[in-house]
C-alpha cells in the first residue's frame, strides 16, 4: 500500500499545458531556496542567540558547525548515489522531512541539553557541544547537502540547449532570495524568539515536501517526453546520433576536467565563507571600521548576479572553459584585492574579484556537470563535487583564523589563493569537455 502511494502519478507531465519543465524550474528554485536554514547564511543568525542560551563560547559554537559539516561533507556522496537511484522527487522530499524535523530538534536544543545534564549529573560544555555538533551535522546534510543537489540536479535533467537560459532565472532569483533572507529571519527572531522561528521554518519545510511529492519529477524521457519540450517527432532520428557519453562518477573522476573544475569551485566556497566568516575583523585589521566591511557585500552581489545572469545565457554557445579562466581570474583578482586592501585599490579589486567568482560559480556548479558527462548519473557527480565544496566551506574559518593567530595577519591566506589559483590555471589548460 505504502509502496503503491509513492509510485501513484497524481500529475501527469505529459498532460501539461506548457512544457513540464518550467514547472520544475519554478519549484525547483523554490526547493533549493528552502535550503537556506541548513545553510551558511540561514544558521549565522541564530549563532548570538542559540549560543548564549546553550551556554557555549563563540569558539565552542563555530567548532561544532565545523565539525558537523565537515561530516556532512564525508558522506554526502552516499546522498548523490541514492538521487541517480530513487530520482528527485523522493530524495528531494526526504531530505525536506529531515531539515524540517531538524529544525524543530535545534528548536528544543537548550532543553534537550539542561534535560542531558541533568540526567548525567554533569554541568558540563560538552553536552550542548555534542548535541549542536550532531544538529549541524543533520541541518548540513539534509539542507546544504541533499535538498540543495537535488533541487539543481532535477532542474538540469528537464533541459540540456537551454540549461543555461533556465539556470541564468534561477540564480537571479536565489541571489536576491539568498541575501534579503537574514532580514527576515532575524526579524522573525526578533519578534519570536530564536526557539519558535525554528519551529515556523520547520512547518514551511513540512509544507514544502507535500509541494515536492506532488511536482518534482525523475526526468522527461520518463513521462514520454524531451528536455527542452522539443517534439520527439522531428528529433527522435537526429538524437540517436547524437546522444552524449553518459559517464558514471568512476570514469568521471580520471577526468581532468573534473578535478580541475571542481577544486576552482572549491576554492570559491573556501574564499567566500572564510571572507564572510571573519569579514569584520579582516577589515578593522586594516584601518577600517564595521560598517565599511559589509559594505561590501552589497555591490559584490550586483556583479556577481550581472556576472551569472549575462554568462549562464551565454553559456548554450560559449565554451566553459572561457568560463574556468575567467572564474580563476576573479579569484586571482579577490586575492590581490585581500592583500591590498590597505590601497586605494584594494577594495574595488576585492569586490569585483570575489563578485566575479560568485556569479561564474552560479553557472558552473550547475551547467558543466551535465555538459560535460551526461544526465543518467549527475546525482552521484555532483554529490562528489558537493562534498569538495562542503569541506572547503567548513575548513575556511579555521585557516583563516590559523593564519591570524600565527603569522599576526591574515595576508597568508592570499598568498596561498594566488598559489593555488596558479596550479589550477597551468592544471586546466588540458582540462577539455570530455564529450
Amino acid at each position: 500500500m505504502f509502496n503503491h502511494l509513492f509510485q501513484k502519478q497524481l500529475i501527469d507531465p505529459s498532460k501539461s499545458p506548457v512544457f513540464y519543465g518550467y514547472v520544475i524550474l519554478v519549484i525547483g528554485t523554490i526547493g533549493i531556496y528552502c535550503s537556506i536554514p541548513g545553510q551558511t547564511i540561514g544558521v549565522s543568525v541564530f549563532t548570538d542567540p542559540v549560543k548564549d542560551a546553550l551556554g557555549l563560547s563563540r569558539n565552542q559554537f563555530s567548532n561544532a558547525y565545523m565539525i558537523g559539516t565537515i561530516v556532512s561533507s564525508l558522506v554526502i556522496g552516499r546522498a548523490g548515489v541514492w538521487f541517480d537511484v530513487y530520482g528527485a522527487r523522493y530524495v528531494a522530499f526526504f531530505a525536506a522531512l529531515a531539515l524540517g524535523l531538524t529544525l524543530f530538534l535545534c528548536s528544543w536544543s537548550a532543553s534537550m541539553s539542561t534535560y542531558i545534564k541533568e540526567l548525567l549529573s554533569v554541568d558540563t560544555w560538552v553536552v550542548p557541544f555534542v548535541l549542536m555538533t550532531i544538529l549541524f551535522f543533520m541541518l548540513r546534510f539534509a539542507g546544504q547537502g541533499v535538498l540543495t543537489m537535488a533541487s539543481r540536479n532535477v532542474i538540469m535533467i528537464w533541459f540540456d540547449k537551454n540549461r543555461g537560459k533556465v539556470n541564468s532565472f534561477s540564480s537571479v532569483a536565489l541571489s536576491f532570495g539568498f541575501s534579503s533572507s537574514p532580514l527576515w529571519i532575524n526579524g522573525l527572531i526578533e519578534g519570536y524568539g530564536w526557539s519558535q522561528t525554528w519551529q515556523f521554518l520547520a512547518l514551511g519545510l513540512l509544507f514544502f515536501s507535500i509541494l515536492i511529492f506532488l511536482f518534482y519529477k525523475i526526468s522527461p524521457e520518463k513521462h514520454g517526453l524531451l528536455p527542452d519540450g522539443v517534439n520527439h517527432l522531428n528529433t527522435q532520428e537526429q538524437r540517436k546520433t547524437t546522444v552524449p557519453k553518459q559517464f558514471t562518477l568512476e570514469e568521471a573522476k580520471k577526468e581532468r576536467a573534473f578535478w580541475m573544475y571542481g577544486l576552482t569551485l572549491a576554492f570559491n566556497s573556501f574564499f567566500i565563507t572564510g571572507l564572510t566568516f571573519h569579514i569584520v575583523s579582516i577589515f578593522t585589521l586594516q584601518g577600517f571600521v564595521k560598517e565599511d566591511a559589509i559594505a561590501i557585500f552589497l555591490p559584490g552581489s550586483v556583479v556577481a548576479v550581472t556576472v551569472s545572469t549575462l554568462f549562464n545565457f551565454l553559456s548554450d554557445y560559449l565554451p566553459l572553459k572561457l568560463y574556468l579562466y575567467l572564474m580563476l581570474l576573479g579569484g586571482i583578482l579577490a586575492s590581490l584585492g585581500f592583500l591590498l586592501l590597505s590601497t586605494p585599490v584594494g577594495v574595488p579589486m576585492l569586490i569585483a574579484g570575489f563578485g566575479t567568482l560568485g556569479g561564474f560559480f552560479a553557472v558552473l556548479n550547475a551547467v558543466a556537470w551535465p555538459r560535460f558527462f551526461g544526465r543518467t548519473h549527475l546525482g552521484s557527480i555532483t554529490g562528489k563535487i558537493m562534498s569538495f565544496l562542503i569541506l572547503a566551506s567548513a575548513l575556511a574559518p579555521s585557516v583563516f583564523s590559523f593564519c591570524l593567530s600565527t603569522f599576526g595577519s591574515y595576508k597568508m591566506v592570499g598568498f596561498l589563493g594566488l598559489a593555488f589559483l596558479l596550479f589550477l590555471a597551468i592544471g586546466s589548460i588540458k582540462a577539455n569537455n570530455p564529450q
